[in-house]
């Protein structure tokens, strides 16, 4: 995937969602009352990180210079 298009995915995965799977996350938390605490911990763990894993490969090298711009130097 090129650089531009990366950059574009990523700000469209931060701004739109992210804050949709927060609030499919706090949903899924709102039924935690009835986990055992064991379960609960392990569920926030796995969607406290969880989301990072599937998107890596999209924010990887976002904050570089893009590599597919000519070098006019």
């Amino acid at each position: 995937m090129r650089y531009k298009a990366r950059k574009r995915l990523a700000l469209f995965v931060l701004v739109v969602g992210l804050p949709a799977y927060i609030v499919v996350a706090a949903t899924i938390m709102s039924q935690a009352s009835r986990f055992p605490l064991a379960l609960e911990l392990l569920t926030y763990i796995v969607l406290g990180i969880g989301w990072v894993f599937p998107l890596k490969r999209v924010f990887i090298g976002i904050g570089q210079v893009d590599p597919d711009a000519e070098n006019d130097q």
